[in-house]
């Protein structure tokens, strides 16, 4: 009787802990991450101090195993907090983070499509050299959210997801 209340609880620990992963993205978030997120609540998730961003400094950081860059920069919050260190960008290439539509890395260009093509403002262009000619195989799609003022990208190689990007729309 004891070894079956003891894996009574061996599993329902286990269920509990794997509820508490978010490997959720959308135009604002990747995981618990979130645009706007200010720098400390930021290095409380990260377990780790987080630099803010520069031309040499990115901070990569773990969630759950899987790798998210992540970068800072001095944001106006409001007139409370004019400026305050916050995420303003973050990417990955780990294949566990998806959008409520299933679509992440390792997805194909036709499966955005599919998912997407009634999203109200979606794009799809080639990735582009130094030369400004484009590169075969290598594009983006992105979903821009206007009244957050982000847009979630999918780079894609070869027509297959390969890295996502949730950042700020500097276009707004």
């Amino acid at each position: 009787m004891k070894k079956i209340i003891s894996l009574f609880i061996f599993f329902l620990a286990l269920g509990f802990t794997n509820a508490q992963e978010n490997f959720e993205v959308s135009t604002l978030r990747i995981g618990p991450y979130k645009i706007f997120m200010p720098k400390v609540e930021a290095e409380k998730i990260a377990g780790a101090k987080l630099n803010n961003t520069d031309s040499n400094k990115k901070n990569i950081v773990k969630y759950n195993g899987e790798s998210i860059q992540i970068d800072l920069f001095e944001n106006y919050i409001n007139e409370a907090n004019p400026s305050v260190p916050s995420i303003t960008y973050m990417t990955t290439t780990s294949k566990k983070f998806k959008t409520k539509s299933g679509i992440g890395v390792g997805s194909t260009r036709d499966d955005l499509i599919n998912a997407y093509r009634n999203y109200s403002n979606f794009a799809v262009r080639p990735d582009w050299d130094d030369k400004g000619n484009p590169i075969k195989d290598v594009g983006y799609f992105s979903l821009e959210d206007s009244q957050a003022g982000t847009q979630l990208r999918f780079k894609f190689v070869n027509n297959i997801v390969t890295e996502i990007s949730v950042y700020l729309n500097e276009g707004c």
